[in-house]
């Protein structure tokens, strides 16, 4: 982020310049002003500091506006706001910590607004308010791309840590920068400027002054103030609890229907199905949609709408005993809420394997994104699983991978693979299908080393030296925390509407008068939406379906 180099982020020349940085015309100003107020600033004046919650939005009407970021070489220019252009970018919308410092150049004029000023613009004006998403979400990317944010990770392959941070931030579009221990040059100096060694990967420096060895994601998100916004004491319309489709789908028609909606997210947006690497079965999007590009849509519209939300914070237990309904997260926080959605989803089973866990992140993955496609480049790999996610894997996985074994413990994909993933599948030359095969053995010191499967028809085992297994097999509801709170299935999942019997209803003590709703669970006004819900279709687009009917239910009971 250096002048020379790197340059700056947007020169003048730079075609995609007139995408992150419109020009409102005069009549567009007038309708920001109009929510905001006109005034002076002078040259040297900072209009917002580097790490401040994200509270100030501009338009520059004259003069100039310099955005500088810092790095360990100083204070650097990143680029220049021209009159008409505005500032911010997406942490404008969930008022989280900014990148940059905001400085005037050069004596003039502006119109500012506060978070909530603009929040109003951007929902009541469609035109300019689609010019400013548009051009934050842009900013973020480009940031993203050039790894301008306020953290530094320090990691390593070999780091099973690693990989869990760099999905972290980049599950959650925080802007990092990523040193590899075992291939950057340099790195002696960075760990030694912050009295740090290569024993404490993975290392995250945060905001250039706060270090963290090995921290869980849960401390990331404190360092970062990523909840700082959130005034935890308010009690909410809704709270719904996992940002997975469903979840988020729940958020943005509740926020869009003007209601107070907190969401709870024990790690990242997007849920399983932030980790398929490309679903192309959702409607609207004909060439496909990584589901981390899905989920991240959903989020941003959601803070659109004003719903607020908190990642790392898991849910611990649901005092069912009265209403508002109060539910415990990390750090002894309580929050209360008059009606409830559950949308925790569901976690990958692994495989009754000695040393599986062993592995994980060393070898043995649970999802298939860019991240870990890196790690097996020109490698032959595994993927263990029949449904739609294991195909996408196997198909996303192909394009950079040596050779793809499908296992497959049944007689074939057709009873629970989309057709289409099916045709991929059998099209593509690197992709092989076993089918009645399982994963029988993992082997390795370090990392993983070696595997051996097994025909479960003839019993013959093979050994085969691979090193990477993506495992997407079955389903464990998200459901422990609710400690008997809720009527589950045998399996773990909520029960819901017609579901529950009248065995079900009286021993959770059911008011009278009337039946639970479709999708509301044995407690009155709490619902359940999405993979977490007994009797679910494991689609991204009926969870998004069952997310928003579930508010249509709140609607009526409020």
């Amino acid at each position: 982020m250096a002048d020379d180099p790197p340059p700056e982020l947007l020169a003048d020349s730079d075609p995609r310049r007139e995408q992150l940085f419109p020009v409102l015309t005069e009549a567009q100003i007038e309708r920001v002003a109009a929510h905001g107020r006109r005034r002076q600033v002078r040259t040297g004046e900072t209009l917002v500091e580097r790490g401040a919650p994200a509270r100030h939005f501009f338009v520059l009407i004259d003069g100039a506006l310099e955005i500088v970021g810092d790095d360990r070489s100083g204070e650097n220019v990143v680029t220049h706001v021209a009159p008409g252009e505005f500032t911010g970018e997406v942490s404008m919308l969930s008022g989280r910590p900014g990148f940059f410092r905001l400085r005037v150049s050069q004596s003039g004029s502006v119109v500012e607004l506060e978070r909530d000023e603009l929040q109003t613009v951007v929902q009541t004006d469609s035109e300019i308010g689609e010019i400013l998403l548009r051009a934050f979400i842009l900013r973020r990317v480009e940031m993203i791309a050039r790894g301008m944010g306020d953290v530094v990770l320090v990691g390593s392959n070999h780091s099973a840590g690693t990989l869990r941070v760099r999905e972290f931030l980049t599950r959650n579009g925080h802007p990092h920068a990523y040193v590899d221990l075992d291939n950057d040059d340099g790195v002696q100096d960075l760990l030694d400027q912050f009295h740090v060694s290569a024993d404490d990967v993975p290392i995250v420096i945060c905001q250039g002054v706060n270090v963290l060895r090995n921290p869980s994601n849960e401390a990331i998100a404190d360092c970062l103030g990523l909840n700082d916004s959130v005034d935890a004491s308010q009690v909410r319309d809704l709270l719904v609890i996992g940002a997975g489709p469903a979840g988020l789908a729940a958020a943005v028609y509740g926020a869009s229907e003007g209601l107070d909606v907190l969401v709870l997210e024990a790690d990242s947006p997007g849920g399983q199905a932030g980790s398929s690497s490309k679903i192309e079965n959702y409607l609207g999007f004909p060439t496909g949609i990584s589901g981390n590009e899905l989920a991240g849509r959903a989020y941003t519209q959601a803070q659109k709408f004003g719903a607020q939300t908190m990642v790392a914070k898991a849910a611990l237990r649901l005092s069912c005993a009265r209403q508002p309904y109060v539910i415990e997260i990390s750090g002894e926080t309580r929050i209360a809420a008059r009606f409830i959605i559950i949308a925790t989803g569901a976690q990958y089973r692994g495989l009754p394997l000695s040393d599986l866990s062993k592995f994980d992140g060393l070898g043995v993955y649970y999802s298939a994104t860019a991240i870990e496609s890196k790690y097996c480049r020109d490698d032959d790999v595994i993927v263990v699983g029949g449904g739609n996610s294991a195909g996408q894997a196997a198909v996303f996985l192909s394009a950079s991978a040596r050779h793809v074994h499908l296992l497959e413990r049944s007689a074939g994909l057709a009873a629970s693979m989309s057709r289409y993933l099916i045709r991929r599948i059998e099209e593509s030359p690197n992709i092989t299908v076993h089918t009645h095969t399982e994963l029988d053995a993992v082997e390795g010191d370090e990392h993983l080393e070696r595997v051996q499967w097994r025909n479960n028809e003839t019993q013959v085992t093979e050994s085969h030296t691979i090193r990477h297994v993506f495992i997407m097999t079955g389903a464990v509801p998200n459901t422990a925390w609710l400690d008997d709170c809720l009527v589950l299935d045998a399996d773990g999942f909520i029960k819901t509407g017609p579901n529950l019997t009248p065995e079900d209803l009286r021993s959770a003590h059911w008011p009278a008068g009337r039946r639970p709703y479709l999708l509301e669970t044995s407690l009155p006004g709490v619902f359940a939406a999405g993979d977490v819900r007994s009797g679910n279709i494991k689609r991204v687009a009926s969870a998004v379906g069952e997310g928003s009917i579930a508010v249509a239910f709140v609607h009526q009971l409020r």
